[in-house]
């Protein structure tokens, strides 16, 4: 193998004034900012907050939104920038949202449970809504895991719901395509809570890490073409800020979601239980749009798609999105064909 040194030499001599340059930027930069959208606290209870995003103009529909984001990371990423974010532009295409906030745990919260979110937090939100707004019924919506939640909820109180939208939540885990859905068979959850109480965002952020391991490696290898482009670091930063700042999770809530959905499947199978009540997926009887994404490494697109067969709804619909998981909130074409397709959507269930 031949090597030319001159060529070597020019190479080396780019990248690091790339180096330099970059060094310069982020000089240039110093902190970044995530959640810029103005809104206001209108809710709160113990460590949970709800905020209303303002609007200066009357929204397309009447009926408010309800967001609930998952809780391993902050809902943030809803909201990364003016340019990329799904709240943003669901308020600009006319729909009055509220985003939950499910706030950051630490070992007093260890015995909350999942009944303490979805019975207790989730429905004295909706409640808090309907009361406020004067209405019978919201629009909820669901990402992620805050998806599987409001699943959950609006099988048991469908009467409180105009409709529902989730985005790449997990219903079913019996795929075998997905790492992430095979660990938790092996894990000895009970001892794991038993022994810390909360679970550490960094530890459950570890297992997503090793899903595809060459990720972060090929991040930063492609950071050095942006470093002189300080439009580019900026981006790459509020990134890089929402994915460290990792909550921790409630030991009880924990044990539940893992053993009864991860491992025993107990969702789809129709065997799960919330507060001594069977949860049956017939009784999802709202109108919902189901948004998965094609590219999806983290939640297989079967895991989203098989709970349309099983749930109640008459007036159902899925959108494959053409992209990743992240890619749903933050990429270009999701602020440019599915948040309008959504808002259009959920106004005409209003």
């Amino acid at each position: 193998m031949n090597f030319n040194t001159a060529d070597i030499a020019q190479e080396f001599a780019t990248t690091s004034e790339k180096i330099t340059r970059g060094y310069e930027v982020l000089h240039e930069i110093g902190d970044v900012e995530v959640g810029t959208t103005p809104k206001e606290l209108v809710w709160s209870c113990d460590k949970i907050k709800m905020f209303h995003y303002t609007r200066d103009t009357k929204p397309k529909s009447t009926v408010p939104v309800l967001v609930s984001f998952a809780m391993l990371n902050r809902h943030d990423v809803l909201d990364l920038q003016p340019d990329r974010s799904l709240m943003k532009k669901l308020v600009d295409e006319g729909l009055d949202v509220y985003i939950m906030d499910w706030g950051y745990h630490n070992k007093s919260d260890r015995y909350l449970t999942m009944e303490d979110y979805i019975d207790g937090y989730m429905n004295d939100a909706v409640d808090f809504l309907r009361k406020r707004h004067k209405v019978q019924k919201i629009h909820k919506m669901g990402i992620c895991q805050g998806g599987t939640f409001s699943m959950i909820y609006a099988s048991l109180y469908p009467e409180k719901l105009k409709s529902l939208t989730t985005y790449v939540a997990p219903y079913d885990f019996s795929s075998t395509k997905c790492m992430l859905y095979k660990w938790p068979k092996y894990i000895d959850v009970d001892a794991m809570v038993d022994a810390i109480g909360t679970i550490p965002g960094e530890m459950i952020d570890g297992a997503f890490g090793m899903l595809k391991p060459s990720m972060n490696v090929s991040k930063y290898i492609s950071l050095i073409d942006s470093l002189d482009d300080k439009d580019k670091m900026e981006n790459f930063l509020r990134m890089e800020k929402w994915k460290s700042d990792l909550p921790a999770i409630p030991g009880e809530m924990y044990r539940k979601y893992i053993k009864d959905l991860f491992r025993d499947n107990k969702l789809i199978k129709g065997e799960f239980e919330l507060g001594g009540r069977k949860v049956d997926l017939k009784n999802m009887t709202v109108p919902f749009l189901n948004v998965y994404a094609t590219e999806d490494n983290i939640i297989p697109n079967d895991s989203t798609r098989n709970i349309m067969n099983m749930i109640g709804s008459k007036d159902k619909k899925e959108y494959p999105f053409p992209g990743g998981h992240i890619g749903v909130f933050v990429g270009g074409k999701s602020q440019k064909e599915l948040a309008p397709a959504v808002a259009k959507w959920v106004v005409e269930k209003s």
